[in-house]
């Protein structure tokens, strides 16, 4: 059974600095797309970071330039490196995976497997 497990989340303030791991289990863990999600309170749930088996990443332009997907392959984990946090980035943060044969369909694709969620809370 695929198991996904965030942790790092918390509370900073405008401009601070977080990191997210999402640990996996039950799966080929490189054989399979990684991202990370969000969803802020009153709004629908958002792309932010693709990895793909070759370590190939795909951001969402809000955050292209501050955060940073990464994969260990040998701790079957996943990060998100999330630098110059905004309150417009708090919300709650999933990581989630999906078994595709080919890099580019990670990216616009629907994911099977989620975790709980790890909530980020930036003040300004």
């Amino acid at each position: 059974q695929v198991q996904l497990v965030e942790a790092g989340g918390g509370s900073v303030q405008s401009g601070g600095s977080l990191r997210l791991s999402c640990a996996a289990s039950g799966y080929t863990y490189s054989s399979y797309c990684m991202a990370w999600f969000r969803q802020a309170p009153g709004k629908q749930r958002e792309g932010v970071a693709v990895i793909d088996s070759e370590g190939r990443t795909t951001y969402a332009r809000s955050v292209t330039g501050r955060f940073t997907i990464s994969r260990d392959s040998a701790k079957n984990t996943l990060y998100l490196q999330m630098d110059s946090l905004t309150p417009e980035d708090t919300g709650m943060y999933y990581c989630a995976a999906v078994h595709k044969a080919y890099g580019w369909q990670c990216v616009n694709t629907a994911y099977d497997y989620w975790g709980q969620g790890t909530q980020v809370t930036v003040s300004s």
